[in-house]
Parts: structure tokens; sequence; C-alpha cells
């Protein structure tokens, strides 16, 4: 028995469809890592930067109530007292900051999901089978 004319028969066309799957997964799988390495360097850019900060703002506002408790000798307690309720003001604000910016944040793999996601509306568009679209 011979293969149909102008073919290569079911088993070649199961060889065609796993490649062009195995292709689309190793897409996927590139676009993934890319993701994480860019999710990567931006946290321990973010977290350098944070650190960096926190040693300038820190060394600062030592030296700050330093020099505002020796301009002011005699009101040293209330400058001293001042300085803290000012740092504790500041610290609830960035708090808040940080807060406001971590609920901001792209979610993870957005792009990978979002690819994925269209893949298999193609895929359930072109076998009739379930929803055309999600």
């Amino acid at each position: 028995m011979s293969a149909p004319p102008g073919g290569q028969g079911t088993f070649a066309a199961v060889k065609n469809i796993a490649a062009t799957a195995l292709a689309v997964g190793h897409t996927r799988l590139e676009l993934l890592g890319n993701e994480l390495e860019i999710a990567r360097a931006m946290a321990m850019r973010k977290l350098m930067l944070a650190q960096a900060l926190l040693f300038c703002v820190g060394l600062g506002v030592v030296l700050t109530v330093g020099l505002l408790a020796l301009v002011f000798w005699d009101n040293r307690v209330a400058v001293v007292a001042l300085s803290v309720a000012v740092v504790w003001v500041m610290a609830l604000f960035l708090l808040l900051a940080l807060r406001r910016t971590a609920t901001k944040t792209e979610p993870l793999f957005a792009a990978s999901l979002a690819e994925l996601q269209e893949d298999l509306r193609q895929l359930r568009a072109a076998t009739g089978h379930g929803r055309a679209a999600d």
C-alpha cells in the first residue's frame, strides 16, 4: 500500500504537528526566560537603590540631628524630640508609598500568559472545540 498522493501520510502529519508544538513551546519558554531575567534584574536594581537610599538617609538624619543639637544647644532636648517626630512621620510616608508601588506592579509572566491564552484560543478556533475566545 502506498502513501496518499501529494502527502506523506498520517505519520508525517503527526510529526509536523509535534514539530510545530515543540517550536511553539520553545518560543514560549524563551519568552518566559526573558521575563524571569528582566524581573530579576529589576528586583536587584531596586534592592541596591533602596539600600543606598537607606544608608544616605540614615546618615543624613543622624548628622542633621547632631548639627541641630549643637546649633541650638540650649534647646537640645526639644531639637532631638522634634527630629524624632519628623523621622517617624517620614518613615510612615515612605511605608505608605512603598505599599502603593507594591500594588501597582504588573503580574509576573503577564506576556507569557497572554501568549499562551492566545495560542489556546487559536487552537480551539482551528479545531472547532470549546469556546473561540476566553
